[in-house]
């Protein structure tokens, strides 16, 4: 019985050691430099949708549930090895709300967070955020984080928010802005997401099969 029990917890801690952990909840934080919009881009905030949390956890922010992994609309697959998350991530964190302006008549919202190599350019880490309902399109790049913490039971990262090149041009082009804000600092984000502990599937998997094999 006791050979049984320590070859479970070994190969428990194997598996864990093994597999990366995987978003499953959680809230990212925005605090949009609301002045800057509408003095260089015409874009009043008029709303948000009612399943936005106010305030959110930076000053003068919002913040918009992180979509779990069975979500049936746009579910969440962000994973990462916490030694080594820049050389390990994956898939795309995903949320529901949305902010509204100009009276409700321009939309953004149910962004996904995630990233594209091609786009770590200059100030640009790669990450961007891309609105997925109303203006359907990459809004903002991601800075460079200045806080980046890959924990195995939380995932925090912070950064600021540049206008992308896409909201640029859709802004300069329908006549919202006089120039081209493409790179333009507009806000800040901050991510605290949840992620369960290493393996712990793995764990209870076997914790079900050593248990199985004692009432046996």
């Amino acid at each position: 019985m006791m050979k049984t029990a320590a070859t479970v917890a070994a190969l428990s801690a194997g598996l864990a050691g093994a597999q990366p952990v995987s978003v499953i909840g959680g809230q990212t934080n925005v605090a949009l430099d609301f002045d800057t919009l509408s003095a260089a881009a015409s874009l009043d905030l008029s709303g948000v949708s009612s399943d936005v949390i106010a305030p959110g956890n930076i000053p003068d922010s919002v913040a918009f549930s992180i979509n779990s992994r069975s979500a049936p609309s746009l579910p969440t697959t962000f994973s990462y090895d916490p030694s080594d998350f820049l050389g390990s991530f994956s898939g795309t964190i995903e949320h529901t709300g949305s902010v509204f302006f100009n009276n409700d008549t321009v939309e953004v919202g149910n962004f996904t967070i995630g990233f594209d190599a091609n786009r770590a350019v200059g100030a640009n880490s790669g990450f961007f955020v891309e609105s997925t309902t109303g203006i359907a399109a990459i809004l903002f790049d991601i800075g460079a984080p200045s806080t980046l913490n890959p924990g195995s039971s939380e995932l925090e990262i912070g950064a600021d928010l540049l206008v992308s090149a896409e909201f640029g041009s859709f802004l300069f082009d329908n006549g919202l802005s006089a120039t081209n804000l493409a790179g333009a600092d507009v806000g800040d984000a901050l991510v605290q997401a949840t992620v369960p502990a290493p393996g712990a599937g793995a764990v209870l998997a076997a914790a079900g099969l050593f248990a199985s094999r004692r009432r046996r």
